[in-house]
């Protein structure tokens, strides 16, 4: 496995730990890294731009968070190929088109000037779905390894690209794929004939879809253990109840439900807003935008 893994820095908390989950994971995978700090001079010069050696001063902590970074994750992967870049311009469109071809884009769920209290930022919130490939989101340090990678699954093609995703980072992780395919039980009336059986038909029959829309991706990467649990009722809560024991969870930046035109979905949000774990969004296949 080879490519690069981009990872965005600021010096903040969440993107240093951003920047750990980059590091492990190009390390696993057999990627280079390449570590991006996007410098916004209107926005932080000023009204310090007339100080005199401002400007000095913060190209200085500019530098200084990518050798940071750099130094950082050279203790976490010794070896790894790693690349620092400084640029301008605004930090969601520049990610956006900078990170293209990448095999991921990795973020922290905040930046330097985001409120405590929120739990997701406006860059990772832009990025996801935004951005051409895959987009982490990584809130906090991920220390203990599950070797399971959780991805929402329900048949089309936004979940078939996030489900080829999680493929992928559970075969670097050696570990197994868990797809929650969730489904609402439709309204019946509470004193309809065969009510109880009609619940249990509709169990069965959903069960039976999961296995056989699965099916093909086990014959596709028959080394990589894959497990489904299908699940009545919204897929977030079932999402956010499996990352509590995974490595990351992983999500289509739509699903069948999703507005046409709308960049993310309304299962993607809520999922970045409340799984434990580090939360993937991957955009469609070419063609299927």
């Amino acid at each position: 496995m080879a490519g690069q893994i981009v990872v965005a820095v600021d010096g903040s908390n969440p993107a240093t730990a951003a920047l750990e989950w980059a590091a492990d994971d190009a390390r696993r995978r057999g990627a280079a890294l390449r570590i991006v700090h996007v410098r916004e001079p209107w926005a932080h010069e000023y009204p310090f731009h007339a100080v005199e050696g401002f400007a000095q001063s913060y190209s200085e902590f500019c530098e200084g968070v990518l050798a940071a970074a750099a130094a950082r994750a050279r203790e976490i992967a010794p070896g790894l190929e790693t690349t620092t870049e400084l640029v301008e311009g605004t930090v969601v469109e520049t990610l956006r088109t900078g990170s293209a071809g990448a095999d991921a884009l990795v973020v922290g769920s905040r930046g330097m000037g985001g409120f405590s209290g929120l739990v997701l930022g406006s860059v990772g919130l832009g990025l996801a779905g935004h951005a051409e490939v895959p987009v982490v989101v990584v809130r906090k340090p991920h220390r203990d390894e599950y070797h399971e990678v959780v991805v929402g699954f329900d048949g089309s093609p936004h979940s078939e690209a996030a489900l080829q995703f999680a493929f992928e980072e559970a075969r670097a992780r050696h570990g197994r794929v868990h797809a929650v395919y969730a489904w609402e039980m439709p309204m019946f009336s509470p004193f309809a004939v065969g009510y109880g059986t009609a619940l249990q038909e509709i169990f069965d029959n959903e069960c039976r879809a999961a296995r056989l829309r699965l099916a093909p991706w086990r014959d596709k990467h028959p080394d990589v253990p894959l497990v489904e649990s299908a699940v009545c009722g919204h897929p977030v809560p079932a999402l956010a109840e499996a990352s509590l024991v995974a490595d990351l969870v992983v999500v289509g930046s739509r699903g069948l439900g999703g507005v046409r035109g709308a960049l993310i979905g309304s299962v993607s949000h809520a999922v970045l807003h409340r799984a434990h774990c580090p939360v993937a969004v991957v955009p469609p296949r070419d063609g299927e935008r």
